[in-house]
């Protein structure tokens, strides 16, 4: 039996087309290798949001082809729909498949003997190259989640692709489409099969995860779908990724502060503090109606985790620009932060934008915004000694403790041995660095 090998790279949406494939490489008869080096198909599913994530993608191919060189090489995801040429002559690619072809990889597995693909269809083709236009998509092409991944909790359910807006720094959208959703009756039918499957938390995730429903027909809301699988499903917890600003309406803000099965966890991208910026940026917001979302859901959810996608460095951005980021960020109630050094994506608007900020000046302000960040993590972890926080275990033991995850977004380590997958209540003792420590009440 042939066996594969599944790596990807950036965020849950491109995990959760990860685990969609392994689906349908288990499906098609292969065998799950223990890594890439003894694997005779790898599959590196990229990310193309910063230049770090091409050459994350290139240094991989390279030495997954110096430890195993037999092994047939196939590239999609986001950098492979970008620049497939760019990837396909990197020596050991054997085939390269864009996001828009992404849905039927296994047709065009590598076959015994020799390289010939099982199907052809209608797409800009090179000798192994395989892109079409994804804007000719209008609906989501998933295959069902794989319920047997290497995941033992918390799978990713993407219910949503593809992006509207257009941001000036971003090429998610040239890569992913439009905007698409998994219809209602889909999305209930995946989550009642990882639920029968034994999974007991379930992350939903998408590009822009908030504007699901909004071309369906009949037209529908991120809410709606939210009240369905409560209302429809058995699944014990169900965590939100990463949903836009304006997208935390006031009833999803109730609905997801009023369900005990909704995780207290919000993830708002911001970029930046400073007006002038976001206008730069595109971004439909202004500070001020950031500032209002986020003050609703701390006061909504006393407990929540808040976090936030800030970017530094983007053209024109002044020290006074900055200063009103940082200043902004201190005030507001945030519990961490995913920092980033903007970088230029060829094909975007920014890309072309005077007043490039220097690197070294970027830098800077990254480590600034870091160690923020990380007094406000402390800070809201502390709180928590003493109490009680529910949580779900995750995979790794260490011999005097099991991971585990608590309902917003915290990394906890059980005292004692415990199965993975499991939902327990657990008194909070001590914060160790950026974990806590506790013991189980109950399960």
């Amino acid at each position: 039996m042939a066996t594969y090998h599944v790596q990807n790279f950036g965020c849950r949406a491109t995990q959760a087309d990860g685990a969609a494939i392994e689906r349908q490489l288990v499906d098609r008869g292969l065998e799950r290798a223990g890594d890439a080096s003894s694997a005779e198909v790898v599959v590196l599913n990229t990310c193309t949001v910063t230049a770090a994530a091409d050459q994350d993608a290139r240094s991989a191919i390279r030495r997954i082809h110096r430890e195993n060189p037999e092994a047939r090489i196939l590239v999609t995801g986001c950098y492979a729909q970008r620049a497939p040429e760019e990837l396909s002559a990197i020596p050991g690619v054997s085939l390269v498949i864009g996001n828009s072809h992404k849905h039927q990889l296994v047709d065009y597995l590598p076959q015994r003997p020799g390289f010939v693909p099982l199907a052809h269809i209608g797409a800009a083709m090179g000798s192994n190259v395989i892109v079409g236009d994804i804007f000719a998509h209008t609906e989501l092409m998933a295959a069902p989640v794989f319920d047997g991944s290497s995941e033992k909790t918390r799978p990713n359910l993407k219910v949503q692709d593809g992006c509207n807006n257009r941001c000036s720094f971003c090429i998610i959208p040239y890569v992913r489409g439009k905007s698409r959703s998994l219809k209602l009756e889909e999305v209930v039918r995946e989550v009642d099969a990882l639920v029968a499957s034994g999974y007991r938390e379930i992350v939903l995730s998408g590009i822009n995860l908030g504007r699901w429903g909004r071309e369906l027909t009949p037209q529908t809301n991120f809410a709606t779908m939210l009240r369905a699988i409560l209302e429809r499903t058995g699944i014990e917890k169900i965590r939100i990724s990463s949903v836009e600003p304006m997208d935390w309406t006031n009833e999803v803000i109730e609905l997801v502060a009023s369900s005990p099965r909704i995780c207290k966890h919000a993830h708002v991208p911001m970029q930046s503090g400073s007006d002038k910026i976001l206008r730069k940026m595109h971004r439909k917001y202004r500070p001020w109606h950031y500032a209002d979302r986020i003050e609703r859901i701390r006061r909504a959810m006393p407990d929540a985790a808040i976090g936030a996608d800030v970017m530094v460095g983007f053209p024109s951005e002044s020290d006074d620009d900055f200063e009103q980021t940082r200043a902004f960020i201190e005030r507001l109630p945030f519990t961490y932060l995913h920092v980033f050094t903007y970088s230029s994506r060829p094909g975007t608007p920014s890309a072309n934008m005077p007043d490039q900020v220097p690197v070294q000046v970027a830098r800077e302000r990254n480590r600034v915004l870091r160690e923020l960040a990380a007094q406000k993590k402390r800070g809201f972890m502390e709180s928590f000694v003493g109490r009680e926080a529910e949580a779900i275990t995750l995979t790794h033991f260490d011999g005097e403790y099991t991971e585990a995850l608590t309902d917003n977004y915290l990394k906890l380590q059980v005292r004692g041995q415990h199965a993975a997958n499991q939902q327990m209540l657990v008194a909070i003792d001590a914060a160790r660095h950026d974990t806590l420590l506790g013991i189980t009440i109950s399960r």
